[in-house]
C-alpha cells in the first residue's frame, strides 16, 4: 500500500505528497475549466501516468533482456469530452531508440498495452497506442 497526502491550496490548486519518498507535485485546473493551466491538471496526470507506466514496464523487460532503452520517449494527446466532463481519448506515441526483432517488438507492444495504468483506465476511455521503431 502507498499513501499519498493531498491538500487544497486555493485558487484551484492542489498539492500531493508521496508519503514513501516525500516527493511533491502540484496540480492546477486547465484553462478551459476555470484554471490558469500553470501545472499539470489532474487529468493530465492520468495521461502522463499511462505513458510513464508503459515505459516503466517496457524498461523492466529491457533490463531482463539486456536491451538499452535510454532515450525512449512518448507523447500523449489527451482529449476531453462531455458532459459529464471526462477524458474521452488518450493517444500515445512511443518512440523506441533501438530496433528489435519482430517477436521482441510484439512482446514490448503487448506488455505496454497491458501495463497497470492501462488496466486501470475506465473502458470508456479510448486508448490509441502507436510504436515508432527505427528502420520500420
Amino acid at each position: 500500500m502507498v499513501r499519498i497526502h493531498a491538500r487544497y491550496l486555493g485558487d484551484l490548486r492542489c498539492e500531493a505528497t508521496h508519503e514513501p519518498s516525500g516527493s511533491r507535485i502540484e496540480t492546477d485546473a486547465p484553462a478551459d475549466n476555470h484554471g490558469r493551466a500553470e501545472r499539470f491538471s489532474p487529468t493530465d496526470l492520468v495521461a502522463a501516468a499511462l505513458a510513464t507506466c508503459m515505459m516503466t514496464v517496457v524498461g523492466i523487460l529491457a533490463n531482463e533482456r539486456g536491451w538499452d532503452l535510454r532515450g525512449m520517449t512518448a507523447e500523449v494527446e489527451k482529449e476531453m469530452v462531455g458532459p459529464p466532463r471526462r477524458i474521452g481519448r488518450l493517444r500515445v506515441t512511443v518512440h523506441m531508440p533501438i530496433a528489435l526483432a519482430p517477436a521482441d517488438r510484439q512482446a514490448v507492444e503487448t506488455l505496454a498495452h497491458t501495463c497497470p495504468v492501462a488496466h486501470s483506465l475506465h473502458p470508456g476511455i479510448a486508448t490509441v497506442i502507436q510504436f515508432n521503431w527505427p528502420g520500420a
